[in-house]
């Protein structure tokens, strides 16, 4: 067992927590560390303070309690002596784990699934992601009802009772099940409703661009800076929970859209991931993804391949992508990039490496884009704000004997401007030849 004591003054105005973790054979030393300091700042997130970790190996965890029958007499030991309030496990625990566990031990017992729903149901701020975890909560809970009345009896409120209420979880399996359904049926039409706002911005020919990446990583700041938006920025996990898109505008005058969606995390509990599916959709419609990576967080290597892994759960991984490497501040040595494809190093607190993110983005968008030479006359006001508004504009010369533009750039090929760039192209040169 090991030990971290972490008093200080603030320990008696929150909740006094006791973390437990289990490394098995399979997992790596380092790794396994890193997951448990990430579960002490999920419960910071969360309100609680740890007071004291205890660890265990074993082959595997134990089927009954996850940890060994001799770990949970000590957990009694300590939880009493250390006046600890509430138990988080580091794994998500099976209905009998946690049933048998509930009996043996006389305080709140939740695990790391339980624990981040909770982190949602108090980050959650519109009806639909409010929606969206309550009905991760009743999933996660309906196979764990048997037995949740004796710990119920002890709530009292705090980490691991937000959400769903006491009463709620005591009536029968039917009705959670029909509030289940209710939920669905609200998120369907509230899913509708986004998939017209998604038709309407394509109809627009809006570029659309998604920050996506590890929690805590700086998308909110990120997007705060980019585009002087008011945006809800914390240095906590999980402090975005629904997305939220901003215009921006380019070096060269294009304006795009950038949205800013959920974070992810390490073994993001699979009812979270179905519930806000049609959230992380917003991901699929993008025709950029920015990856922000938190350069300075030792464990980043597998924040990205978490990020990866879910963006490929999505379907998503074909989408051009930037990695945005952020946090250059707070670097220490030299930094090595492990992204595939382009990449960037910046902190947001340096206007100088926005403007050159600002630039590595147009030059990545350009690769995708189709070049274009177009003749605009000069009376054409309109025509000459589009196409500074909707393509990246390298070069505008005006040439006055013919009082009219000559502007070359980039273009989005599937784009509306384009095709009517082209269109007047091959008209003018038709109008060339019958001269």
């Amino acid at each position: 067992m090991e030990g971290l004591i972490l008093e200080d003054k603030s320990i008696s105005k929150k909740e006094r927590v006791l973390i437990v973790g289990l490394k098995t054979q399979k997992t790596v030393e380092e790794d396994f560390l890193y997951r448990m300091e990430e579960l002490e700042a999920l419960t910071s997130t969360a309100g609680g303070v740890v007071v004291m970790e205890m660890t265990q190996n074993r082959e595997h965890p134990d089927k009954a309690t996850y940890i060994g029958r001799g770990k949970v007499e000590e957990l009694e030991l300590i939880i009493e002596e250390k006046e600890i309030e509430l138990v988080i496990f580091n794994d998500e625990l099976s209905p009998s784990q946690l049933r048998n566990l509930t009996t043996k031990i006389d305080v709140k017992i939740i695990d790391r699934t339980q624990l981040i729903l909770d982190i949602f149901a108090k980050r959650a701020r519109s009806k639909e992601g409010k929606l969206q975890v309550e009905l991760a909560q009743l999933n996660y809970l309906l196979p764990r009802l048997r037995g949740q009345g004796h710990m119920l009896s002890r709530l009292g409120g705090g980490i691991g009772t937000r959400g769903p209420g006491e009463t709620q979880l005591e009536v029968d399996q039917r009705h959670i099940r029909s509030r289940m359904t209710d939920i669905r049926h609200q998120l369907e039409q509230i899913v509708s409703h986004r998939n017209r706002y998604r038709s309407r911005r394509k109809k627009n020919q809006s570029y659309q661009i998604s920050l996506v990446g590890y929690t805590n990583a700086g998308k909110s700041t990120l997007l705060h800076k980019l585009s002087q938006a008011d945006v809800y920025v914390e240095d906590q996990l999980f402090a975005t929970l629904d997305p939220t898109t901003k215009k921006i505008k380019l070096p060269s005058g294009m304006e795009v859209l950038l949205t800013d969606t959920v974070g992810f995390i390490q073994q993001l509990p699979t009812a979270l991931i179905a519930a806000f599916r049609s959230t992380l959709e917003e991901v699929q419609e993008a025709d950029l993804i920015l990856h922000v990576v938190d350069a300075a967080n030792p464990d980043h290597p597998n924040h990205e391949r978490t990020v990866q892994q879910l963006l490929k759960d999505l379907s998503a991984e074909q989408i051009p992508m930037l990695t945005v490497y952020n946090k250059r501040d707070l670097l220490t040595e030299d930094f090595f990039s492990y992204a595939d494809g382009p990449s960037v190093l910046i902190s947001t607190i340096k206007e100088d490496d926005l403007d050159k993110l600002k630039e590595k983005i147009e030059a990545v968008m350009e690769e995708t884009f189709s070049p274009y030479i177009v003749h605009i006359p000069a009376y054409e006001g309109k025509w000459l704000h589009r196409i500074q508004k909707e393509t990246i504009q390298i070069e505008r010369q005006f040439h006055e004997e013919k009082e009219e533009y000559v502007i070359r750039g980039y273009a989005p090929l599937s784009s509306a401007i384009y095709n009517e760039m082209q269109s007047r192209t091959n008209r003018g040169e038709e109008d060339g030849e019958r001269n």
